[in-house]
């Protein structure tokens, strides 16, 4: 299912009223205050010129905050969220979990599946191409990578090693980019070949479920 697209601004909202519903240790809650902090940012460089097509930009970061939204709703209403989010939601109240493994899960989740799905819907939304949006894509990921910094900044503890380090070890924002814009040109070379496209996709979606689960893996018994 998919949530209504909203503007950015909404999107900042609904978020924002999530962040104040879900308990803090919520593993969702971890995420959603992550990706509050990116909508924010992302919504002021809109209006600051940072991109060089802001209209598109736009698009893109309502269309990607639908994906998240469409999870939220999905497990509200008692549906299975998408494959790639269903470990975030299966494993939110995982005792042993560290609350920047659930921020990684959920990071996960939505760069290497939800991105590139985003990417694809605003070329069918503004008539634009992939190479069209890459260099804003690059530019969405600077400010990605700035908040995952702060992120693990704030919630790691120092020094890091055993098995949280293990677990961290699973995943990289800069691996997960590049992931994500091949996924990109792969769906897009497939977008006149539905079945094939659509068989791609959940391969996807499930893939990417399983690094979110590897991520999740309790730090400590039971």
């Amino acid at each position: 299912m998919t949530a209504p697209v909203l503007t950015v601004d909404q999107v900042v909202d609904r978020m924002t009223q999530l962040a104040a519903e879900l308990p803090p240790a919520d593993g969702v809650a971890v995420f959603n205050a992550m990706y509050l902090t990116v909508t924010r940012l992302v919504r002021d460089h809109l209006a600051a010129g940072y991109f060089d097509d802001p209209a598109a930009m736009a698009e893109l970061d309502a269309v990607f905050a639908a994906r998240y939204l469409a999870a939220v709703d999905d497990d509200r209403a008692g549906r299975r969220p998408a494959a790639c989010w269903r470990p975030l939601f299966d494993l939110r109240a995982a005792p042993g979990v560290h609350p920047l493994q659930f921020a990684l899960a959920g990071m996960n989740a939505h760069i290497e599946n939800d991105l590139p799905l985003a990417v694809l819907d605003t070329c069918r939304l503004t008539g634009r191409t992939p190479d069209q949006l890459h260099a804003d894509y690059l530019r969405i990921n600077t400010l990605l990578a700035q908040v995952e910094a702060q992120v693990r900044a704030a919630l790691l503890p120092v020094p890091v090693g055993g098995p949280l380090l293990h677990v961290l070890s699973v995943w990289s924002i800069d691996r997960a980019r590049d992931a994500a814009w091949a996924s990109v040109l792969t769906l897009w070379e497939l977008r006149r070949l539905p079945p094939a496209r659509a068989l791609v996709a959940d391969a996807l979606s499930g893939s990417v479920g399983m690094v979110s689960r590897a991520l999740l893996t309790p730090l400590s018994p039971n």
